[in-house]
């Protein structure tokens, strides 16, 4: 049975062997704070969980090696610094970070990457560097962000932050590292405009920096999402061995 392996636990000659015919995974989460009950690794931590879940179950059926690189722990949140609890890069940094990542693995044989994103902050930085890979160093790149093959309950907020669907998975994952959420008398509810991304401070502090109920997550309804969301990306990767 074929399964995906850690760049970081393979040999040199391994992956040298492998790189041109290979589809690299890169994860790329963040540390940053997630309200009062989370770890604020909260995304590096199911980007990279999601990821190396999902290529192992992928190997069988894709054809080519799949090497997971390590996940980039830290990414573009600026936005979370006045709670504290907060490690980020500018969105500059990150993009010049994973550049200089896809062109390591480019020169060293590389012709395929799929970023696995883990963090609504990374987004645009993310399909940006993805694009200017590809033309640079004659990769094919792809970009998913992990929460978008997800299938969730239509009045869970997807991904949220820190509220339910992520503290489910977190409970799912590592549920030493969850402290009890507090419940709120409503869940509080961001100002919205209908095909617009609304970017500001204002909005972060009036929700005390998390959103939605995160009293209402369990580690079951974790488990089922978190083998929903490996099985999609699975079949995502699948179909990106086949086109490329």
């Amino acid at each position: 049975m074929a399964s995906a392996a850690r760049w970081a636990e393979t040999d040199r000659q391994t992956l040298s062997d492998q790189l041109p015919e290979a589809i690299v995974l890169l994860p790329v989460g963040a540390t940053e704070q997630h309200g009062p009950h989370l770890p604020t690794g909260t995304d590096a931590l199911i980007a990279d969980s999601v990821c190396m879940a999902a290529a192992d179950q992928a190997a069988d059926r894709c054809g080519r090696p799949l090497l997971v690189a390590p996940a980039i722990p830290v990414g573009a949140s600026d936005h979370h610094l006045p709670f504290g609890g907060t490690l980020s890069l500018t969105p500059e940094t990150l993009s010049a970070v994973l550049l200089d990542l896809a062109r390591s693995i480019a020169v060293q044989g590389g012709r395929r990457l799929i970023i696995v994103n883990g963090h609504g902050g990374n987004v645009g930085v993310c399909h940006a560097a993805a694009a200017a890979a590809s033309t640079r160093y004659d990769l094919a790149v792809g970009h998913v962000d992990y929460w978008r093959v997800a299938d969730v309950e239509p009045q869970v907020p997807v991904p949220g932050h820190a509220g339910e669907f992520e503290t489910s998975l977190v409970l799912a994952l590592r549920p030493h590292l969850v402290r009890d959420a507090v419940p709120r008398p409503r869940s509080p509810q961001p100002p919205t405009v209908a095909g617009v991304d609304l970017h500001t401070g204002a909005v972060w502090q009036a929700i005390d920096g998390y959103t939605d109920r995160p009293e209402a997550a369990d580690a079951a309804t974790g488990k089922r999402r978190f083998d929903q969301l490996v099985a999609s990306l699975a079949d995502r990767i699948v179909d990106v061995a086949r086109v490329l």
